[in-house]
């Protein structure tokens, strides 16, 4: 362990020395250890495999989703990680750089079919609404004025983060009449971060980046949101990408809280979506963060989403059917695309030089036993 801190005491890229301080010994010292390698930002894919426990088994990633490496010596779970992120992820790290070169002696084939959610219950789920261009596109087909304060306050609901699905479990649901959607998104897990965090310092807290399938039952929100209480049933589990990956990987496709890549959504085997999930994202992730910053901690462990990708060119397609319906509103006076069937599969995949950042989710829609 003094080796492996000595390595570790300056930071590569500007020589910077880190703030080290010893493992803390006992959970007095919990507060503030999130903080105590400042300056280090590991890159690195991370993955959960299945092991027949609720947690899973957490895993290294190599970059180009080939192969992996159990992170067992020094972490079993994510949430374990995420707990002590600054005493584990540089040892996590180590370990991707070994498995990236070909220097581990027990790395395996990669298998998303294998994956968990990276956190398969996670202690909160927040979804945002961050492309306004999606809002004003629903609202526009039903004749709803856009609210001024929609532009500057994002809108937010909480999930369940109890239950939540790898990339290639099935959306399983009691009937198609719920009018079952798919929901093509960028999602965050964060560390601890202190209420009343400004924006900026909530980007800090952002340890990884992963996509997001937040499924909807549209026929049951307008029931829900009558009610003046928001969504509850027409919101399912929500399915998460293979791999979770630090900022610092993705390079400059992360730039101020928002990605820069292309969102690809495939509906049984067609490309319906290829929209940029940067530029005409309204509210970067550090805004979403200290939204919910506003009134309350955000602890390790947290899960943060975007809402659905958008774009104003319709061109680049949809990233849910409500959009590609809503469209059809606005051109043509009526809905024409039905929502999903059973049996259809839905993809949603990022890709950067033409290679999977994230590892694909894919899913298939399945009636209730």
């Amino acid at each position: 362990m003094q080796q492996h801190r000595e390595r570790n005491d300056r930071c590569e890229g500007c020589r910077t020395p880190r703030r080290l301080a010893p493992r803390p010994a006992s959970c007095a010292d919990l507060v503030g250890r999130q903080y105590a390698f400042a300056h280090f930002a590991p890159a690195m894919k991370l993955a959960t495999y299945r092991d027949g426990s609720r947690d899973g088994q957490l895993v290294v990633v190599s970059r180009d989703l080939r192969h992996a490496h159990y992170a067992s010596a020094t972490a079993t779970r994510l949430q374990q990680a995420l707990d002590d992120w600054n005493f584990h992820a540089p040892q996590l790290e180590e370990l991707s750089q070994a498995l990236n070169h070909g220097r581990t002696r027990h790395a395996f084939t990669f298998e998303p079919a294998r994956c968990m959610a990276p956190l398969p219950r996670a202690y909160q789920w927040a979804d945002g609404s961050a492309f306004i261009n999606h809002v004003e596109l629903v609202r526009k087909a039903r004749s709803a004025e856009m609210p001024e304060s929609f532009y500057t306050d994002p809108l937010m609901y909480q999930g369940d983060s109890s239950d939540l699905l790898g990339a290639c479990d099935d959306i399983v649901c009691a009937s198609e009449e719920f009018g079952i959607d798919f929901e093509a998104e960028v999602a965050v897990v964060t560390g601890d971060i202190a209420m009343g965090a400004s924006s900026e310092t909530a980007l800090e807290g952002i340890r990884l980046v992963m996509l997001a399938n937040d499924v909807s039952l549209r026929n049951l929100i307008p029931a829900e949101l009558a009610k003046g209480f928001g969504f509850f049933q027409s919101k399912p589990a929500t399915a998460f990408s293979p791999v979770a990956v630090t900022p610092d990987e993705l390079g400059a496709a992360w730039q101020g809280g928002r990605l820069h890549l292309d969102l690809l959504s495939s509906w049984n085997g067609e490309p319906v979506g290829r929209c940029n999930a940067g530029p005409e994202m309204t509210f970067h992730f550090g805004q979403l963060i200290a939204h919910i910053c506003k009134t309350r901690n955000v602890r390790a462990g947290s899960i943060v989403g975007s809402g659905t990708v958008s774009n104003k060119d319709w061109a680049k397609g949809w990233s849910c059917i409500a959009e590609q319906r809503a469209i059809e509103m606005i051109e043509h006076g009526e809905a024409k695309t039905g929502f999903m069937q059973y049996g259809d599969v839905i993809r949603i995949e990022m890709k950067r030089d033409n290679h999977s950042v994230f590892g694909a989710i894919e899913q298939q829609v399945l009636e209730c036993e």
